[in-house]
């Protein structure tokens, strides 16, 4: 498999642990919303940008609070 391959289909920050962060979102069901609050923190400390993954999912959070209040 090519890097540029792995880059899409497999980077490095998807596998850290025994769970990949999609398979945890599809087997609870969860909404676009959630999943990617969900996907955002669990991975935020994998990536070159932590705090940049951690507002991307206080954005999803606020959408998701706002939906549930109205």
């Amino acid at each position: 498999m090519s890097e540029e391959n792995e880059n899409v289909n497999n980077p490095a920050h998807y596998n850290q642990g025994r769970y990949e962060v999609i398979d945890v979102i599809e087997d609870w069901d969860m909404n676009f919303s959630e999943g990617n609050v969900v996907k955002y923190v669990a991975r935020h400390r994998f990536k070159g940008e932590p705090l940049e993954d951690l507002k991307k999912a206080r954005w999803y959070l606020d959408r998701l609070i706002q939906a549930v209040e109205s």
